[in-house]
């Protein structure tokens, strides 16, 4: 099938703003290749205190057997993670099979953003990304690995992960994914309490049994939130292994996967004939490929932050705009909440992405010819993993959708397009996600309530304030002010509003989760306020215009643009729960349009 013409475009696009930098990140990368496999550069004292510890010390002092590091970011708190714990010496054993050693480079940390929702600790979770990176990048300096594996799942341990895998471009990467946790109480459900909660109908007793039914075992969470895009998105992108992405923990088949995964990484090191470094997955044509994921599938606007943060690591300069061209080019083919009532096991049962890959490739929609640690193009993610014996066996997928309700072909899809759209106006520039927003209330004009923190909203939603259609606007959340905090604690109540008649809309410079829904909500706004964005001049009362059709935000004021700014207090988000520690952080991210990022 030839090539679409906007994924060509766009492709051609990024390529040409971002020549001269990726020019520069391939040379780095091959220049670190051409030293050679890196243990040799260590000196005998080096090395004795890189394997005092092992017990196949002699292989790796005397052989040439490939060394592989891992890098973990198991945890027992995060469901997701607490897989991760024996997969060490799975991995170990599976290396030792495949000629190879093993290593655990290191750790890096994993929080988890639903215990932090809505207190103090979500002000720490963006920046925990750039963090990640560092210490992945602190394990690998060691430079004693022919290649690395790379345990995450999460928010921002994904992104975080890539940031490293592409700084250490030369250096092969193998993503092994975790699982989702299996199917428990049905996520429209756990809505409708959480909503009934909101609005005093129920009380805690009955939210808590609701909450502890929804993650109720071992994996991620099974709605299709940012852990589990990003698990879409290293299948996209060629960095994990066909199939592997929603595969359960715990069970033969997650097991051999594991295995699969590691003797691809032991093929892949410069010591063989297959040398395939990071840096050469990690191209323009892969994060297109990762992008038109995304849309199809309907998945987390935190995404729009993260691919350019973990692009630009690789040389690759990506902007919104490409955001929005491919999501008008590419149908919705999934229905997964909060897009939908299935989750994610469900949706891998119709078919997944597999059967997703196969329907877009046909359409021109994806870039086939790509390096993939399969090693077969983006073709071979078109195939199913089946068990044989306790081996790995890949057969032809589905290339029909086993539920229509749930995934549908390219050519009959639940939407035209992605459903996510570039904002522009005299509020700035953002983006809102309207794959679960009824088209109704794709354009709200509504007067504004001007807020500074999330907390005031709730304290005027429990005070009865809201008689009216609104524009909830909650300013002064960028990565400069606070951190940029998610604001998902305020879906229920926003969604209480909505059930009410109101026509209400949120406009923030903060970030919504991929858990988010039904609600427009225009977010990511940039400038920020705490910088002298617009936001800052927005006063209770204006008339506010967002408009997802057209692609605009603006207040209609007729002096809103001769305006002071309102200045922003950081003492509130200066101090508690380690905010002290990130002082300097808040001081030098980028701007949310670019990735909001502190390390790249």
């Amino acid at each position: 099938m030839t090539l679409h013409a906007t994924i060509d475009r766009v492709t051609d696009r990024i390529r040409t703003r971002s020549r001269q930098g990726r020019e520069a990140y391939l040379t780095k990368i091959a220049r670190a290749a051409e030293e050679g496999p890196r243990r040799a550069h260590l000196s005998c004292g080096n090395q004795a205190h890189a394997y005092a510890a092992m017990d196949d010390k002699d292989d790796l002092a005397l052989s040439r057997k490939p060394n592989i590091g891992i890098v973990t970011a198991y945890n027992d708190m995060l469901s997701a993670h607490q897989p991760y714990e024996r997969f060490p010496d799975l991995i170990r054993r599976a290396g030792k099979a495949a000629g190879a050693t093993v290593q655990v480079a290191g750790g890096v940390p994993a929080m988890c953003d639903g215990v932090t929702q809505g207190r103090a600790g979500m002000e720490l979770s963006l920046f925990s990304r750039d963090v990640i990176a560092l210490a992945a990048g602190v394990a690998l300096s060691h430079d004693c690995f022919d290649a690395a594996l790379y345990l995450g799942v999460c928010d921002k341990i994904v992104p975080g992960l890539v940031m490293a895998a592409a700084t250490f471009g030369h250096v092969p990467a193998v993503f092994l994914p975790a699982g989702p946790m299996p199917s428990g109480l049905p996520n429209d459900e756990k809505s409708r309490i959480r909503q009934q909660f909101a609005a005093g109908e129920v009380g805690r007793d009955a939210l808590m049994a609701a909450e502890m039914a929804s993650y109720h075992s071992p994996g991620t969470c099974t709605f299709y939130g940012t852990a589990n895009s990003n698990q879409m998105l290293m299948e996209f992108m060629g960095l994990h292994l066909p199939g592997s992405s929603f595969v359960n923990p715990n069970t033969p088949l997650r097991e051999a996967l594991t295995v699969a995964g590691v003797q691809r990484a032991a093929a892949i090191t410069r010591l063989g004939n297959d040398y395939l470094p990071a840096g050469e997955v990690l191209d323009e044509k892969a994060f297109v490929n990762g992008i038109v994921g995304l849309m199809a599938t309907g998945g987390s606007t935190n995404l729009v932050m993260h691919i350019p943060a973990m692009a630009k690591a690789a040389g690759i300069l990506i902007d919104i705009q490409d955001f929005h061209d491919i999501s008008e080019s590419v149908p919705l083919m999934a229905r997964v909440y909060p897009n939908g009532l299935a989750d994610v096991n469900h949706f891998h049962a119709a078919g997944g992405i597999g059967y997703m890959i196969g329907q877009l490739l046909d359409a021109g929609l994806l870039h086939a010819d790509v390096k993939t640690i399969n090693g077969t193009g983006l073709v071979g993610y078109t195939a199913e993993p089946k068990l044989d014996g306790d081996r790995i066996r890949w057969e032809e997928g589905s290339r029909e959708t086993l539920n229509d309700r749930i995934l549908r072909p390219a050519g009959n899809p639940f939407a035209r397009t992605g459903g996510l759209k570039q904002l522009q106006g005299n509020l700035g520039r953002g983006v809102i996600k309207v794959s679960a927003v009824a088209e109704e209330r794709h354009v709200i004009e509504a007067r504004a309530r001007v807020f500074s923190d999330q907390e005031q909203v709730k304290e005027a939603f429990k005070a009865g304030e809201f008689t009216e259609d609104t524009v909830v606007v909650v300013r002064f959340q960028g990565p400069r002010a606070n951190g940029m905090p998610e604001l998902h604690s305020l879906t229920p109540i926003l969604a209480v509003l909505q059930d009410r008649g109101l026509r209400v809309a949120l406009l923030t410079d903060g970030r919504m989760s991929g858990a988010s829904g039904k609600v427009p909500a225009a977010i990511h706004i940039s400038p920020e306020a705490s910088v002298g964005g617009p936001l800052a001049r927005i006063q209770d009362g204006d008339l506010i215009r967002l408009d997802a059709v057209s692609g605009t935000i603006d207040c209609l004021a007729p002096d809103f643009e001769a305006r002071p700014a309102a200045l922003h207090d950081p003492a509130p988000s200066s101090e508690g729960m380690g905010r002290e520690l990130f002082a300097a952080f808040r001081t030098v991210a980028g701007p949310a349009t670019e990735g909001a990022g502190v390390v790249v």
